[in-house]
């Protein structure tokens, strides 16, 4: 896909108050129509995502992801380790790591299937310190600075084993519909709840954040 184009359909999720507020290099956009080309390619013999229009692509995965990543990092030189739970085909962990390659990564799939092209992915645009972890959260022997989810199945049965890899003074970031954001605040009261961010171009995504104290 054409690189300008992607910058385009992206321009709305890395804007603040109508104002460009932090933009892709020349490399990340490449990276991403790359990552693009294989989605397309892998989505033809396996289910990887039910988007299967390049623009949309742009739009509802990557334009979310990389919305988030630049709330939850809005300077890229920021290193810690950070954890995609339920990474499936990639979003949001892929385009945020792309976002801050500083980032220690880490991709939870248990689906083998999806594992594997997270790592054709990670190989072929030769992203570095960054991991596959083919299993479940549960048995994930790790911890992290920054834990998220995105449409992971059973979202409120996930969500303490998220927030248990969460490491004191960290954050946990759900990408969800407004109607779950009660049951997140229900289920993890030890966490301090920042204000909800409106996600670009949908009528009730949100990203939430929690903080874990010191």
């Amino acid at each position: 896909m054409d690189p300008a184009r992607i910058a385009e359909l992206l321009r709305p999720f890395l804007a603040r108050d109508g104002a460009a507020r932090l933009s892709l290099t020349s490399q990340q956009l490449e990276q991403i129509s790359t990552y693009i080309d294989l989605l397309l390619r892998w989505n033809a013999r396996m289910n990887l995502t039910a988007v299967r229009q390049p623009e949309e692509i742009v739009t509802r995965h990557f334009g979310e992801s990389l919305f988030a990543a630049q709330h939850l990092f809005p300077s890229r030189d920021v290193e810690g380790r950070f954890i995609d739970i339920g990474s499936g085909a990639g979003f949001p962990g892929l385009p945020i790591k792309i976002w801050n390659a500083k980032l220690h990564t880490t991709l939870i799939e248990s689906n083998h299937k999806k594992a594997t092209f997270l790592r054709e992915v990670i190989r072929t645009l030769t992203l570095t310190n960054i991991d596959v972890f083919a299993g479940r959260a549960q048995d994930f022997p790790g911890s992290a600075d920054l834990v998220i989810l995105r449409a992971v199945e059973r979202f409120e049965a996930i969500l303490p084993t998220a927030a248990g890899l969460v490491v004191s003074g960290g954050r946990l970031a759900v990408l969800i519909g407004e109607g779950q954001v009660k049951a997140a605040h229900e289920k993890l009261p030890e966490l301090r709840w920042l204000a909800l961010a409106p996600i670009p171009q949908s009528t009730n995504r949100v990203l939430l954040v929690g903080e874990r104290a010191l």
